[in-house]
């Protein structure tokens, strides 16, 4: 019996090795190390800390979910740059056909992904996402929390088109 589980282990092993690396998140992920570059911010409006926060969420995001080594080689097996290209509050919902009673902060960044494994699967995209928030609330009392809210749903969009195929 013990021998029949060993033999059962070593097949399980041997399938899931060749198909490269699997993970229980569907990442499909052939290299070992990943660069991340700093996201420009080419938005007309200029939030200080945006730039950081995107970079770590997507950072934290594919680095928890494949377990690539960071690097800051022009070797490694996949490069992830970028830019914040828009970062737009505007009204989203109108009561009364005169007051707002809605906004929406919208993010979008456009991420180029180079794949040395598999260059075929290398894409240049933009990703955007957005939040809706009571209009009588100021954006500066909320803006955090919408940052990490739709910089979360970035990450997870980003990490999905270069890993998962979606």
């Amino acid at each position: 019996m013990k021998r029949l589980f060993f033999l059962m282990a070593i097949i399980g092993c041997t399938i899931l090795n060749s198909c490269g690396v699997y993970s229980f998140t569907g990442a499909n992920v052939e290299g070992k190390n990943i660069n991340f570059h700093t996201l420009d911010n080419r938005a007309r409006n200029v939030v200080p800390s945006l730039t950081a926060t995107l970079t770590d969420k997507i950072r934290n995001r594919i680095l928890s979910q494949t377990g690539l080594a960071p690097t800051n080689s022009d070797e490694a097996d996949y490069d992830i740059s970028g830019a914040i290209i828009a970062y737009n509050v505007s009204v989203t919902g109108v009561q009364n056909t005169q007051t707002a009673s809605l906004n929406r902060l919208t993010i979008t960044v456009q991420i180029d992904f180079v794949n040395k494994k598999n260059p075929k699967a290398s894409f240049k995209q933009s990703f955007s996402r957005f939040s809706d928030f009571a209009a009588t609330q100021a954006l500066q009392n909320v803006e955090n929390q919408l940052i990490e809210e739709i910089g979360k749903q970035l990450a997870d969009d980003i990490f999905n088109k270069a890993f998962v195929n979606w």
